[in-house]
């Protein structure tokens, strides 16, 4: 099977869409009882994020001899963890931007990372079809799950840490056990390869978009769809939640982003860069989403006053992005093989 360039095509794409309907939702969702329902994480203190006016490029980020597919921040915000085309993933210090390590096991490109809620364990995904388990301290692999026969494209751990879902070409979600390493469940009814996806932050739900262009949700526990969002092009690249889990967005390679109340009416559409966008977060306040795309640039959307400041200086595409803790810092990662740290001066 010829392998895909992630799901960050560069050419090819499709004009700008800038509507998008939903699909009709059922009255309520099912109340799960206390017995099923996932222990709760509890909330962040809320963090009111810097104007968007004020990030500035502050530091790059280099080590990596590939594209940089993946980004992310531990939880405290001390350490960003990196994946790239280059088979590996490289932990740096986020205050002096030093590397600390690389760790190495993936035998193709790494898509996706994400850190366990306490920061001890990290998760990725890879071409080479399997999903690594980490200590981020030491380097060391933790563990390997296997049984997709495709592509992981998505990974992501549960507010309570004692599961992880992942996304793959194969057409399914899966979750699996940190602990045994074991698949508990695989979810059904995928008519598309899975390119995004993230646990509700209640942890009862799972959100997950692909090339079908709809944002499927989940119950997390039952693998049930509790509904489906359509979208305004056939090619969803990245879903996420707010950090109160009330709003959804999503992000199309014709540019546009979606975004919904969790109950399934759509809120609002942004246009960004015709050619696609890739990687999408919110801020921890909610006020804001910053978004990487084709044409090199960051955008972030302020929610409250609807404007939009663009961040340049990569040299290539931007595959993903990512609000720090505080909110005070993005990290941006490229095609150019570069990290780039942006916030205050």
């Amino acid at each position: 099977m010829k392998k895909k360039v992630l799901w960050f095509a560069l050419t090819g794409l499709v004009g700008l869409g800038v509507s998008c309907n939903t699909a009709k939702p059922p009255a309520t969702d099912p109340v799960p009882s206390q017995e099923d329902k996932p222990a709760e994480k509890t909330a962040p203190s809320r963090v009111e994020t810097p104007p968007v006016s004020l990030f500035r490029e502050l530091h790059t980020l280099r080590g990596h001899t590939g594209p940089v597919y993946t980004v992310v921040y531990s939880p405290n915000g001390t350490r960003i963890a990196s994946g790239s085309q280059d088979e590996t993933l490289r932990i740096w210090d986020a205050e002096t931007s030093q590397e600390l390590r690389t760790l190495t096991g993936h035998t193709d490109g790494v898509t996706s990372v994400a850190f366990s809620p306490d920061g001890k364990r990290i998760a990725s995904g890879s071409y080479d079809k399997t999903i690594r388990i980490w200590d981020p301290e030491t380097g060391r692999e933790v563990a390997v799950l296997k049984g997709h026969t495709g592509t992981v494209y998505a990974v992501d751990y549960s507010p309570d840490g004692k599961r992880i879902a992942s996304g793959s070409y194969d057409e399914t979600v899966r979750i699996w056990d940190p602990e045994t390493g074991r698949e508990v469940r695989s979810f059904s009814g995928y008519d598309s390869e899975v390119n995004s996806l993230a646990f509700s932050p209640d942890g009862w739900r799972i959100i997950s978009g692909g090339t079908s262009g709809v944002v499927k949700v989940w119950d997390s526990n039952t693998g049930r769809e509790l509904r489906a969002l359509l979208g305004p092009t056939d090619f969803i690249n990245f879903v996420t939640y707010n950090h109160e889990g009330s709003q959804i967005a999503a992000c199309f390679r014709d540019g546009s982003i979606a975004i919904w109340n969790v109950n399934g009416s759509q809120i609002k559409n942004l246009s960004g860069p015709k050619e696609g966008v890739y990687g999408l977060a919110y801020s921890p306040d909610g006020s804001s989403l910053v978004s990487g795309g084709s044409d090199k640039t960051i955008n972030i959307w302020d929610l409250t006053d609807q404007t939009v400041r663009t961040l340049s200086g990569h040299e290539e595409g931007v595959a993903s992005v990512v609000y720090s803790p505080e909110g005070n810092r993005i990290a941006s990662g490229s095609f150019d093989k570069t990290i780039k740290i942006w916030g205050l001066e």
